[in-house]
């Protein structure tokens, strides 16, 4: 039976039971199954008849009414009866929990969302929200893919800026006996001053080469995000930085 909790709470598939108070004052939501379609196997689609057992899970989820609200949902571990199953055996899943998500979907949605609507650093977002920083990324990476076309129109304005990324790393080519720069810690990036699409590409490196790589005349249909840039130091035998190699004064 739907109840005033399970309405407010809003995951469908899902049924609040009884509600608890954590020692810190927060809401501990206890969740059972409200939809049969959440027994039905993810690889063949057939509905299980079987329990083999009961598993207790802790998805998280948005806060509620400002307050961060736990999950507990117990939900039943299913036998797949059909033949020629490769999965023997399969828990319960709702549009909003698949199986094995320790965080809902509106959650992860939410957090990429607020990165790219809001304004917000992926590690403000992460803290604001109790997640990690990859998943934060991971879904603002969704997220923008959904919204942004393809390929970006072309600028009538291009503005071009360096900025500095993280700390450099370096490899030893035996063959030509010289240090390579692996990742760069320059950054070139290309926004479109005239128009309202922001920025376009972020490339490694802030050589010649970086920009001719990553410029409409390079690339016709667009920007090619994906090409980094490496630049190679002056043969020498010592790894190169400001005080030991020349070439990086």
């Amino acid at each position: 039976m739907v109840n005033d909790t399970t309405r407010l709470l809003g995951l469908d598939g899902l049924i609040a039971e009884r509600v608890e108070l954590h020692p810190d004052g927060s809401p501990v939501v206890h969740l059972s199954t409200n939809d049969e379609q959440a027994r039905c196997c993810a690889q063949c689609g057939i509905r299980g008849t079987r329990v083999k057992g009961w598993v207790l899970t802790r998805p998280r989820d948005l806060p509620v009414a400002g307050r961060t609200t736990r999950l507990r949902w117990c939900k039943r571990r299913w036998h797949c009866d059909q033949p020629g199953c490769p999965r023997m055996s399969f828990t319960e899943q709702v549009p909003q929990v698949p199986a094995r998500a320790r965080i809902t979907v509106r959650l992860r949605q939410a957090s990429g969302a607020a990165v790219a609507d809001g304004n917000r650093t992926i590690v403000q977002a992460a803290r604001d929200l109790g997640m990690s920083w990859p998943v934060v990324a991971a879904a603002f990476i969704a997220h923008a893919a959904a919204v942004l076309p393809a390929e970006p129109e072309p600028a009538s304005v291009l503005g071009i800026d360096e900025v500095r990324r993280g700390k450099p790393r370096w490899s030893f080519d035996e063959v030509t006996q010289s240090w390579t720069t692996t990742v760069d810690r320059w950054h070139v990036g290309f926004c479109d001053l005239a128009g309202g699409q922001g920025l376009l590409a972020q490339v490694e490196g802030r050589t010649g080469k970086a920009v001719t790589d990553c410029s409409p005349s390079a690339a016709p249909s667009g920007f090619n995000r994906s090409r980094p840039s490496r630049s190679t130091c002056a043969p020498c035998s010592k790894p190169p930085s400001a005080r030991q190699c020349p070439t990086r004064r």
